[in-house]
Formats: structure tokens, sequence, C-alpha cells
């Protein structure tokens, strides 16, 4: 199928369908929906852009024929439905949202606590194990590898429920926060874990070395999420200090790692009624080392600390940008 628009694919209902939409809202890509029922929507910030609205699973497979040339959809679905041609490009492997992981689970009753349990008891059983799951290519490749024998089985809607009803021993699913799990008296396995999954941007591999348009967007939309994931990750904080000049103030905040910055410091001076000499300092601080910064600032005489979100923090050039023309280059 050919198109001349180019075309984003967004989960069009569910949890990860709604993470979504709010996760470019925040990052500054609010999609345009004025009819609910509408299966295509606008992003006035890329207004070039057509937003189309599937079901998650079909999202690879659009990006994988190319009928469309990016998508967002979950890392477990990218992995399952990728497909051997190479068309499926991740632009950026970590959006932040979606978290889950595809996990053997197995009834509560059962005697196994580990894979090599799992192996041990189908042993025992003397036949293959049934396990029913939606990611029949991941889940096998993981059973193959431990050499666990086995017989999948294909199934739509809840799967929880296929042990006790009794079409299957055991499952391999999504397992989020276990909770439903622990409601159906599954019990996944500490070492099962198949895969960790999240949010993930897709795009075509053809419509990007094909169409100048396309990877012009593409390096657009690295830009909006990789500057507000970076952001999210920290915080503007501005304090007053005393000194003589700006080289002894920036000295002093050089002897404490904390404070650094992302280059170093921005230091002006305060203009005060008295002729005192003050400065304030603006640094950008991981939301992880807020608390000894503070401590480190007021160690060094700082005062009227202001702490601030940031919306972006833009780099010279999205890293992921450069990763995404290095892997153009690789046919493979």
């Amino acid at each position: 199928m050919t198109h001349t628009d180019i075309r984003l694919s967004l989960p069009s209902k569910g949890r990860l369908g709604q993470a979504a939409l709010d996760f470019l809202a925040e990052a500054g890509l609010r999609v345009d929906k004025p009819n609910p029922r509408q299966y295509s929507a606008r992003i006035p910030a890329l207004p070039e852009l057509t937003v189309l609205f599937q079901r998650a699973g079909d999202i690879v497979v659009s990006v994988r024929d190319g009928s469309v040339d990016f998508g967002i959809t979950g890392m477990d679905l990218v992995a399952e439905k990728r497909g051997e041609n190479g068309q499926v490009l991740v632009l950026h492997e970590a959006l932040g949202f979606g978290h889950s992981t595809l996990t053997l689970a197995v009834p509560e009753g059962w005697p196994v606590h580990d894979v090599d349990d799992l192996r041990d008891y189908a042993g025992q059983l003397g036949r293959p194990l049934r396990v029913a799951t939606k990611f029949p290519h991941l889940t096998a490749a993981f059973l193959k590898r431990h050499g666990i024998p086995h017989r999948l089985i294909w199934a739509e809607g809840t799967l929880e429920t296929a042990p006790a009803i009794g079409y299957a021993d055991m499952i391999s699913d999504l397992v989020s926060s276990g909770q439903t799990l622990r409601d159906n008296r599954l019990r996944p396995l500490p070492d099962g874990a198949i895969l960790p999954s999240q949010a993930v941007l897709i795009a075509n591999r053809n419509a990007l070395q094909q169409r100048p348009e396309v990877l012009a967007v593409a390096k657009r939309l690295l830009e909006y999420l990789e500057a507000h994931l970076r952001a999210q990750e920290n915080l503007l904080v501005i304090a007053n200090v005393r000194g003589e000049n700006a080289a002894s103030v920036a000295r002093r905040i050089f002897g404490r790692p904390t404070i650094g910055g992302l280059q170093g410091p921005t230091i002006s001076p305060i203009y005060t009624r008295e002729g005192q000499s003050w400065f304030s300092v603006t640094i950008v601080v991981h939301r992880d080392r807020l608390p000894a910064a503070i401590a480190d600032l007021r160690a060094i005489g700082g005062s009227g600390i202001i702490v601030t979100p940031v919306t972006y923090i833009f780099e010279e050039e999205p890293p992921r940008y450069k990763a995404m023309l290095e892997a153009l280059q690789n046919q493979e």
C-alpha cells in the first residue's frame, strides 16, 4: 500500500492508548481528536503528521508492512510481531509508560518455584506442558531455550482463567502489578520473565530511507520526546550566593559535585540596594540528587533557593536520531 501523507499509529483503546495520548500531550505533541469516534486525528505541533488509531498489536504489523510510517506500542508486541523483513526499526526503546513483563505463571499449588522445577515437573507429568499465551513466538523460544517440553495454546481474551477451566496447565502473559494473577491463584516464576516491556516508538525502515519528509519528522519526534524525557529526570534550581565575584562562586560550586549542573552553573550578579556582592546561581539537578544539592548550596552560603520543573532539555542533536541514522546504514 502506498500513501503520500506521513502516518503515526497510536493504540486505539486501553491503558496504553490513554497513556500514549497523555504522554504526547506532556511532551508538547497534543493529539487533536475532536470526535472520539474518529479513527484519525492531528497533532498541531506536527501538522504534516496524520494520527491513526489501531489495536496495539496491529500497529506493529502496519509499520512492518509500510502502510504506517511510525507507531507507539509495547515492546512486547514489537518483539512478537516485527517479523523477519527488518522493516520495523525501534527509534526510542524507553518512553517511560506501559510497563509490564511477559512472564510464565503456574498454579499456586504446583511444587514449582523456578524454571528448573518446571522442567522437572513436566518430566513427572510425562507429557508436554500446555501453555496458554498470546505471545507464541517469544514464549516458545524461551521454553525451548530452557529445555521445557510444551504445547502452546493460542488464547484470546483473559488468560488467567485457563488453568482453572482446564484447557491449559499454565500461562505466559503480561504482568504488571501481579494482582490479577493472585486473584486467580497463579504465581509468576521469579526466573520466568521472558521479556520486560514498555511503550516504544517504532518506524518503517524503507519510509525513513526513501522519503526525506519522513526522516525529517522522525528527527522532530525524537527532538520532542528525548528533550521531554530528559527534562522529567531533572529540576531547575536557582539560589542566591554571596561572593566576591562570579569566579569565586564558581570555584565553591565545583567543589561540590552534586551542584555542577549540566555543562556548569550559570552565575549572574544580583544588584542589591545595599551594594552587597551577591550572585544568582542557576543549575540543573537530577531529581534523585535534589536533597544533596540543596544541602551543598546551603553549605556554600546559598539562600532563597527556588526549585522548578523543566519542560524540555534539548541537546545539540537527539542521541537516538544519530543511532537511527547509523541503523539505517545497516541493512540487516
